[in-house]
């Protein structure tokens, strides 16, 4: 178990566990249940799994990609042996699902890791093994150029390049672009030794939005080496609801007490905790997916 990836459908986490020695991930059985049912409760979904094992082996439809050797986390923060199907399985399993509903889980499966932010994030998950940024440049522009361009080089033309042109999100303007060489400059500056100044940095480096896709994401990684080195701390961000975090951010334009609380409550010891940094990674892509 050594990487632990959440995926969300329909804002349902699908977790997911990485088999090394056969190179596959292997899904929740009852996650999945609950995506393609947009089922709530746990118990429910993990009774109508039980069911559906039992139908279509009754229909003689062998689910053959089981595994019963992987933990998952269960709604009472205790890990606990759970059924774990792969690719193949889905592909039997959608085929014969009792409803419909289970061939767009299916596409989802199959395509959402060929996008652009499924490469992305691929990318994302090796960062734990990298020495992307020298303990030297944490905190500065520069790392942050580097975290980008290593998430979407490749993918974008202008990866780890600062914008020349204004952009906006909504009803949010960020830095013009005339302006922004400056500003970034001042950002950079500003001191990083207590939680309040690394907060206040991270908010004016939101403000900045330096690049033209991507801030987001790059942003919440550079936040969290700001932490790593400072105050030997890094956030769950699995903790943090996307409604919750989305509407704290664009307040932080001329109120940043939410996403203070949100990121304080938060705050975790386990800097050197893969699976926590596997969930940071699906959280922030999450944050930034469409509704």
């Amino acid at each position: 178990m050594s990487k632990i990836s959440i995926r969300f459908y329909n804002d349902r986490e699908v977790r997911a566990v990485w088999d090394e020695e056969n190179s596959k991930w292997w899904f929740s059985a009852i996650d999945i249940i609950r995506a393609i049912n947009d089922e709530v409760d746990y118990v429910k979904a993990g009774n109508y799994w039980r069911w559906l094992k039992k139908k279509l082996t009754a229909d003689g439809v062998e689910l053959v990609s089981i595994t019963h050797e992987f933990k998952f986390e269960a709604p009472d923060g205790k890990k606990r042996i759970a059924d774990a199907i792969d690719n193949e399985c889905i592909h039997i399993l959608a085929k014969h699902y009792p409803n419909n509903r289970a061939n767009a889980f299916l596409d989802w499966v199959t395509y959402s890791d060929n996008t652009i932010d499924g490469q992305s994030r691929k990318k994302a998950y090796t960062l734990w093994e990298s020495d992307l940024v020298d303990d030297k440049d944490v905190g500065k522009v520069k790392s942050l150029q580097q975290i980008h361009a290593y998430l979407f080089g490749g993918l974008y033309d202008f990866a780890g390049k600062i914008r020349t042109k204004t952009i906006a999100k909504g009803n949010t303007l960020f830095c013009l672009a005339e302006h922004l060489d400056n500003y970034l400059k001042i950002v950079e500056a500003m001191p990083e030794t207590t939680f309040d100044e690394i907060v206040d940095k991270y908010v004016e480096m939101n403000a900045a939005h330096p690049f033209m896709e991507g801030n987001g994401r790059s942003t919440r990684i550079w936040l969290d080496m700001i932490f790593k080195k400072r105050m030997k701390m890094c956030v769950d961000w699995s903790k943090i609801n996307k409604k919750e975090y989305l509407d704290a951010m664009i307040a932080s334009h001329t109120d940043s007490s939410r996403i203070r609380v949100l990121l304080k409550d938060s705050l975790t010891d386990k800097i050197n905790d893969r699976e926590t940094f596997m969930k940071g990674i699906d959280y922030s892509y999450y944050y930034e997916q469409e509704e």
